[in-house]
């Protein structure tokens, strides 16, 4: 990716060094992390029309907006969707002065190329897009969706619309995932931002809404449909970028490469011999390839109906 030479974000909170010393609170907030997936638990009552429900929210947004009609006042709190546990990764390897540094840069580049995609779809649509910010820390962090560790992964917590990323991550990326190169960390962060996405446009806290009666099963099949909606929305900042002329060649194989390294399927079949697609709460590798594709090649939000479209 060309990124040398272009805006770089000022949205960025650097908890790099800092420690905290608080306990954990609230469970973290539900953005999708890439990590290795987790089966949730407390099984409850499945309730049905929940998938209808949230895409109407999708394109209702904007029509409120332009009424004049916060979406937000309509919607059941916003607070974080709940992960039941972290994962048991093992911790990412610190990176050096210099690394840090570039690495920052770019993340911080790749913000900005986010920023200026979302804008311009919002105020197409005669929106103002709130723009989220991204926390860089180290070993562990506090949101307001409650304490994450760096064996969490990178996360986007809807309570503080902040998206929390240990740079050492990418490392990991590159060298326990097999997923090297830096369009697979700017898909990385895109994801992140797309759940940014989901949250003002009300996905997020309408689904944070009907969890509450579902069912284990039915909870991590809504979810694959939220997280496939979030590669597809990396997707569409892809294709904005690609026309800018940003992208180098190999860069969407790399992104594509993430996406198929961190799908369900691929995940369990390497650290469990075997899958469980009931305890799916990602996508497998091909769904996530595709709808990351499907953004790609249409840049247009409508196409990524992960709800009332087969995934």
């Amino acid at each position: 990716m060309r990124w040398k030479g272009r805006r770089q974000s000022s949205n960025i909170e650097d908890r790099r060094g800092a420690s905290s010393g608080r306990r954990s609170a609230n469970p973290f907030g539900r953005g999708g992390r890439l990590r290795l997936p987790t089966r949730r638990g407390g099984a409850r009552r499945a309730t049905g029309g929940g998938i209808t429900m949230i895409i109407i929210l999708v394109v209702g947004f904007f029509v409120l907006r332009a009424l004049g009609i916060d979406p937000a006042l309509l919607l059941d709190g916003g607070g974080g969707l709940t992960q039941s546990q972290q994962t048991t990764a093992p911790g990412n390897r610190q990176l050096s002065p210099q690394q840090s540094d570039e690495m920052t840069q770019f993340i911080a580049t790749v913000l900005a190329e986010t920023e200026d995609t979302w804008n311009g779809i919002f105020q197409s649509n005669g929106v103002n897009y709130q723009e989220p910010t991204l926390v860089l820390f180290t070993g562990r962090v506090d949101s307001a969706c409650g304490r994450a560790s760096s064996a969490s992964g990178p996360f986007y917590c809807p309570s503080d619309r902040k998206v929390y990323i240990d740079l050492g991550f990418f490392d990991e990326l590159a060298q326990r995932f097999d997923a090297a190169g830096d369009f697979a960390q700017a898909y990385v962060l895109a994801h992140e931002v797309g759940h940014h996405v989901q949250n003002l446009i009300g996905v997020l806290p309408e689904f944070n809404r009907l969890r509450r009666t579902m069912g284990k099963v039915e909870e991590n099949r809504m979810s694959v449909r939220v997280e496939l909606q979030a590669d597809c929305f990396a997707g569409i900042w892809a294709y904005y970028t690609g026309q800018k002329g940003l992208l180098e060649r190999g860069d969407l194989n790399e992104a594509l490469r993430a996406a198929n390294q961190i799908g369900d399927d691929t995940l369990q079949r390497a650290t469990q011999g075997f899958v469980v697609p009931d305890s799916f709460n990602h996508g497998t590798s091909e769904q996530r390839k595709t709808w990351f594709t499907r953004g790609y090649e249409t840049g247009r939000l409508e196409a990524c109906d992960t709800f009332n479209n087969p995934v």
